[in-house]
């Protein structure tokens, strides 16, 4: 991980860059009235209590009203705790206000993924949405940080199952690959694969270091996710017969009759 100056970080969380500069340089003096901390900065002083008012604001630091005004920045530990706070809140905000926009239907596009954070918030919110089968391809990486929200799925009734490359002890349905050392020696990136209820699907290979993403698609074509699904679940069964292992349930598309699979076809191919 690269190492961040504490300016630096203060611009990743928002501040400004005179903002930045304030905070660290109150922080090395310590308290200093506005006109001190101006010269130490070297900038103009409106600019200078500008700043230190944004500060205020955000929590970042203490004024003391008292004959020569001054202030003081507040520890690290608290101004983060601060910072988190007001994000909490300015999210729930912004959640209850987006809730009220409508979404429109299902498009059945492919949607491009950029980064893994992308990725893996998009295979979450799914893993979230499944109401009745989930299957899933999931290289160890990717796997342990999904499995948290797999295992939750798993317990509210969800029919989970899905193929994973190294042996793992957990909660969630899986079939070990009996050829996954040559296929993590070989595939060129770290494979995600998840499909939900047949509606909509998520396939993509991130870096092996974990820092990008080379190729990455969603969609939410029924038909495509009911292909997706259909071809998944031949790989797990075929795996598990491999093995010799039972699984938990049919995980086939007409076996499993996931929800997309009838508003592909229609209840008249139920059985």
């Amino acid at each position: 991980m690269t190492t961040m100056t504490p300016a630096a970080a203060l611009l990743d969380l928002g501040f400004t860059e005179i903002e930045a500069l304030v905070f660290c340089e109150l922080t090395r003096l310590g308290p200093s009235t506005g006109y001190r901390l101006a010269k130490a900065v070297g900038k103009a002083a409106a600019n200078t209590y500008q700043a230190l008012d944004t500060l205020s604001q955000k929590g970042a630091v203490l004024v003391d009203e008292g004959e020569a005004k001054t202030w003081r920045a507040v520890p690290a530990g608290e101004l983060i705790a601060a910072l988190q706070a007001r994000f909490e809140h300015r999210s729930q905000a912004a959640l209850s206000a987006l809730m009220t926009l409508k979404a429109p239907e299902a498009e059945a596009r492919l949607y491009a993924l950029k980064t893994p954070g992308q990725v893996l918030a998009r295979a979450r919110a799914m893993i979230a949405a499944a109401r009745e089968v989930l299957l899933f391809d999931l290289f160890p990486q990717p796997f342990a940080a999904l499995e948290p929200e797999l295992a939750l799925a798993t317990a509210r009734g969800v029919r989970v199952v899905g193929q994973i490359y190294a042996p793992h002890a957990t909660g969630v349905a899986t079939v070990l690959q009996d050829t996954a050392p040559s296929q993590l020696a070989a595939w060129p990136g770290l494979q995600v694969t998840v499909v939900a209820d047949a509606r909509e699907h998520l396939t993509a290979l991130i870096s092996r270091d974990g820092e990008r993403c080379r190729h990455g698609v969603w969609s939410d074509s029924v038909y495509l996710a009911c292909v997706q699904h259909s071809g998944l679940a031949a790989e797990i069964v075929l795996g598990a017969q491999g093995l010799g292992q039972a699984l938990p349930f049919e995980p086939t598309l007409f076996g499993s009759r996931p929800p997309g699979l009838d508003d592909l076809t229609g209840p008249a191919f139920a059985d």
